[in-house]
């Protein structure tokens, strides 16, 4: 009777878990899209900002005030050797996500944005020359050609948009690759990783908001019929992103790496409805199904890789244990900005 009350508890745990990191994530997305649609706040680099000053505030608060997550120490040499070129990396992430955002509908860009695994392998294997089994590389047949079919029955097609969300697939791919090496010895998790990365992030990306938005910026308050409703909106689109990385740090341990996987799909697929139901873009049929192709996709190539850990490594297999590695286990699958990501802020 206890076991089974403790089973129950877990699976409503787990539940509640994939549900909070849905509504975090999916707000996020929406209201960001709103900021730049409906609002008409058309400055992405200042909106990045405005997220990494919030992740900034909201780590210290976390971490040094309240004490909810128990710092990590990092040496200051390992700041400046190993975290700053993370923390470029990861502002380059989001500063793509969000200006895809502003050009592409939003069921576009998450589409566009699954095509991440494709690129990481890619990467691996061209950069590293690290070997995947044949089952990985079969496994992104159907995310690939997904993709393909999405873009080219896209009727809100946007190259600008188009290739920053690709561009973005690039920076998360290499964010992820680039952590297995500078990150190594240092057990991150998303609550210690925006506290070291956001303040970072906000003195690079700082400068070149102002210079290249900050005229833009002016015009737009001196324009908008009710700018300190929609300055609110902003900044609140700022402390649900660093909510959102709370949301993350409780779904990884709360789920296994095989639900979390298929949760992290279906998040997709509850993205673009719920942004469809809201923004009203277009969607044509085949678009429809390369967007659901590419999902079944993501869904399969997580399949795969968790089949292919659990197997035993048989003597004569190829193996390259000094590059960057595929990770394995639930907490290497954390990312290690707001997911796909992200997960976008």
């Amino acid at each position: 009777m206890e076991e089974s009350i403790i089973c129950q508890w877990s699976v409503f745990r787990s539940i509640l878990a994939i549900l909070q990191w849905w509504t975090f994530n999916v707000t996020v997305i929406i209201v960001n899209k709103w900021i730049f649609q409906k609002l008409e706040f058309k400055f992405p680099l200042s909106v990045s900002c405005i997220h990494f000053i919030c992740s900034s505030v909201g780590g210290y608060v976390v971490i040094k005030v309240l004490k909810l997550k128990p710092l990590i120490h990092v040496e200051p040499e390992d700041r400046w050797r190993r975290i700053f070129p993370m923390s470029f990396v990861f502002c380059i992430n989001i500063v793509l996500g969000n200006v895809s955002l502003r050009y592409i509908p939003v069921s576009f860009m998450q589409t566009i944005k699954s095509f991440t695994p494709a690129t990481t392998v890619v990467l691996q294997w061209l950069v590293w020359r690290k070997y995947f089994d044949w089952r990985i590389w079969a496994s992104l047949i159907p995310i690939v050609g997904g993709i393909l079919l999405a873009s080219f029955t896209e009727l809100s097609f946007n190259m600008f948009g188009f290739c920053a969300a690709l561009f973005g697939c690039l920076a998360t791919s290499t964010k992820t690759i680039l952590a297995e090496s500078l990150l190594h010895g240092y057990k991150f998790d998303s609550i210690n990783t925006v506290y070291y990365m956001a303040p970072f992030a906000t003195m690079i990306l700082a400068i070149p908001a102002i210079l290249l938005e900050g005229n833009g910026i002016l015009e737009w308050l001196s324009i908008h019929p009710y700018p300190w409703s929609a300055l609110i909106i902003i900044f609140t689109s700022g402390v649900l992103a660093f909510c959102l990385n709370f949301s993350i740090f409780y779904v990884i341990h709360s789920t296994t790496a095989v639900t979390f996987n298929v949760a992290g799909n279906l998040k997709v697929a509850v993205a673009v409805l719920v942004s469809w139901l809201i923004f009203k873009n277009p969607i044509s049929y085949l678009n429809g199904v390369g967007c659901a192709v590419t999902l079944v996709g993501c869904t399969f190539y997580g399949y795969v890789r968790h089949m292919i850990s659990q197997e035993p490594i048989l003597p004569g297999t190829p193996r390259t244990p000094r590059t960057p590695r595929t990770p394995l286990s639930k907490i290497e699958l954390l990312p290690l900005v707001n997911d796909k990501l992200d997960d976008k802020v």
